[in-house]
């Protein structure tokens, strides 16, 4: 099935959380960015959920470099979001530990992340 519509995660390496801490922040930026999408652009949001809600994880070294994803992202008005952790486990309070792009054209989103690796 060809998508025409996704989200990406990007999860920071540095940080070297477990994989289930990984994929609560992970679900946390999936959720935020659907209600953003819901609410800024309904029209790729119904079309990403009607494709079957495509999602990657890809992944970054650290902080500077998913912001600049981010941000690239933002400028670019696509829905974007950073997660920030309320400490209760792994990391301290505040540490932001994913940001999420989409969903979103799946070639809007390429232009930006297409050079990251798969987690």
């Amino acid at each position: 099935m060809n998508f025409e519509f996704k989200m990406v995660i990007i999860a920071r390496k540095d940080l070297k959380l477990t994989k289930g801490k990984l994929a609560a922040q992970a679900a946390h930026a999936a959720v935020t960015c659907s209600n953003i999408a819901r609410r800024e652009h309904t029209d790729w949001y119904d079309k990403w959920i009607f494709e079957g809600q495509k999602k990657v994880v890809l992944e970054v070294e650290g902080r500077e470099e998913m912001f600049k994803f981010y941000v690239l992202a933002k400028e670019g008005g696509l829905p974007c979001c950073t997660i920030r952790d309320a400490g209760m486990t792994e990391i301290p309070p505040g540490t932001i530990t994913v940001a999420g792009i989409g969903p979103a054209p799946e070639n809007l989103i390429d232009k930006i992340t297409g050079e990251l690796k798969l987690l």
